[in-house]
């Protein structure tokens, strides 16, 4: 599954979301596109407030603090 990943430097949050993405991945198909959203005034207006957010088709799927365990529901559900 691809999915993007909305962040911004100099989160804590953010930080620790990629690095439970980068655990899953021994699990799972997971790869992503990360997208600063202080680079995009619209998605920054969308999700200063969320980010991390993971995202797939335009639906977030999962945002704030995010685990491991958060992302493997997402495998288990069929997303």
């Amino acid at each position: 599954m691809h999915v993007l990943f909305y962040t911004k430097p100099g989160c804590p949050l953010c930080d620790e979301a990629e690095q439970m993405m980068q655990l899953i991945q021994e699990d799972y198909p997971l790869t992503w596109t990360a997208v600063n959203i202080e680079e995009d005034d619209v998605k920054h207006e969308q999700y200063v407030f969320m980010i991390p957010v993971v995202e797939k088709d335009d639906e977030v799927l999962c945002s704030g603090v995010i685990s491991y365990v958060d992302l493997a529901l997402l495998f288990k559900s069929g997303v």
